[in-house]
């Protein structure tokens, strides 16, 4: 079955029959189900097969039952999320959805990179949200016991057969601009005043409005080889505090990113190197919004647009993708 947007009461049916389910969805959909195999994140914005839309009475599925041995459902807090890589399979991957803004989603992103064996399996996942032009609280789903959460992770942990295996891709239609200024922090977190800008000690939102920079622009700095953005959430200019959605760290190189003419273009052209669907994939919020990308089509993509995409590590403004392959004779 098709990774796409289906009716409250077709989600429900598959709940019924068994089938182990990743879910995003407004909360009035998600409430509506019944207990069962499945973990879910608040959201209203979706790629579905056509185009980007906004719903809250249809609800995205994944359906993950078709290419696994074993799966095992885990609540995290502040306290155990440490512990999501020794809780993953020998072979297998893990979905992770966090809430936003919260305690356990700052200590994931800010210490993920020191978690041990954060990169035997893949962990894909995203930041649950909520109609941006609501109060509404984002919150994760255990659909084994319909328990709801605002302040804690929910993953799937999911068992491979021993010929197959996950692979995580990560779309960035984005550019560093490495002719813009440098900028080195002086400490790692999501909140900002002071850092070195080409070397000088400035303030940052100071710097941004005083340069006039277009705060829709990711910063960008290279990890492991890989270019990873980092969105700005918002600018405090009676503090002069610049608050991101994702940590920044401290001693690495940042550039903002190159302009983009057309969003949706450039999704094109990335996405039309994909060979085929993916089987999970998750899009930033940004992207939606600052692409315009209602009633437009991705190519090969479905999914929600989500507050934040986690390919091992929290990310903004990406999409990021799992395709489940098969092992060649050699590695089985």
């Amino acid at each position: 079955m098709e990774s796409r947007l289906y009716s409250i009461e077709e989600t429900a049916t598959f709940i019924k029959q068994g089938y182990l389910l990743a879910l995003a969805a407004d909360e009035s959909a998600l409430s509506q189900l019944p207990k069962g195999n499945w973990i879910g994140g608040t959201i209203p914005y979706f790629m579905d097969i056509e185009k980007g839309l906004f719903s809250q009475d249809k609800v995205f599925v994944n359906i993950l039952s078709e290419q696994i041995t074993d799966f095992n459902i885990k609540v995290y807090d502040d306290t155990n999320i440490k512990n999501i890589t020794k809780d993953a399979y020998q072979n297998g991957y893990t979905i992770l959805i966090l809430p936003p803004f919260q305690k356990v989603q700052r200590v994931y992103a800010l210490k993920s990179l020191e978690f041990e064996n954060i990169y035997n399996n893949p962990i894909i996942g995203w930041i649950a949200g909520k109609d941006l032009d609501s109060k509404a609280i984002p919150k994760v789903y255990n659909g084994q016991n319909s328990e709801m959460y605002e302040n804690k992770a929910v993953a799937v942990h999911i068992e491979l057969p021993k010929d197959k295996f996950a692979q995580i891709d990560i779309i960035n239609i984005f550019e560093k601009d490495i002719e813009g200024p440098e900028i080195i922090f002086l400490n790692s977190g999501i909140d900002v005043h002071n850092c070195l800008i080409n070397g000088k000690n400035e303030n940052l939102a100071t710097y941004i409005k005083q340069n006039n920079i277009d705060i829709r622009l990711p910063l960008m700095s290279s990890y492991k080889g890989i270019d990873v953005n980092v969105s700005i959430k918002d600018i405090d200019y009676d503090f002069n505090i610049v608050s991101f959605y994702a940590p920044v760290f401290q001693g690495r190189n940042y550039h903002f990113s190159k302009h983009i003419d057309d969003y949706a273009k450039r999704f094109e052209i990335q996405t039309n190197k994909m060979n085929g669907y993916a089987d999970v994939s998750f899009n930033c919020i940004h992207n939606y919004m600052y692409g315009e990308l209602e009633n437009k089509n991705i190519n090969n993509i479905t999914g929600p647009f989500t507050f934040g995409e986690i390919a091992y590590h929290l990310l903004n403004q990406t999409l990021v993708t799992l395709k489940i392959l098969d092992k060649k004779n050699d590695e089985k």
